[in-house]
């Protein structure tokens, strides 16, 4: 079944990889932001911020996605999320722009890739220099999908 229409992503980078998630569940985008340890917390849990008075806990995507390198928690970017009415932050590198693309481009993801990176991708999108990762907002929030694969 071929899906029709535009969609929506923020993306960012974590990296160097491109990665992206709707548009509609993105609430704001924020500089680095102070957080407050949380003591026993998953080691993808980077913190809490407080975020207008409402407290927000902030995933460090490095370490989710178990990607390379030293998280960068003092510089990183909070892309804010909703999901099942509560926010998340998800700490980046950078941020890019919105991209609009037709529901055509949007590729399954590939069986080669990483089963953990499978289990939080709904998509890939090529690019013109690179790949655009789409991510599952909801799979990535479910902080056993990667330990268990």
């Amino acid at each position: 079944m071929t899906q029709t229409g535009i969609r929506e992503f923020v993306t960012f980078r974590v990296d160097g990889q491109w990665l992206g998630v709707p548009v509609a569940t993105v609430q704001e985008v924020l500089l680095a932001q102070r957080m407050a340890v949380v003591p026993l917390a998953p080691a993808e849990v980077a913190g809490f911020l407080n975020l207008r008075g409402q407290i927000v806990t902030a995933l460090d995507l490095r370490t989710r996605l178990d990607m390379p390198g030293e998280p960068r928690l003092a510089d990183a970017m909070n892309v804010v999320v909703r999901h099942d009415g509560e926010l998340f932050s998800l700490l980046v590198d950078d941020v890019g722009d919105v991209l609009a693309i037709d529901a055509e481009q949007l590729e399954p993801v590939p069986l080669t890739l990483d089963a953990g990176w499978r289990a939080v991708s709904s998509g890939i999108v090529r690019r013109d220099t690179n790949l655009l990762a789409v991510l599952d907002v909801g799979a990535l929030l479910r902080l056993d999908t990667l330990a268990t694969t």
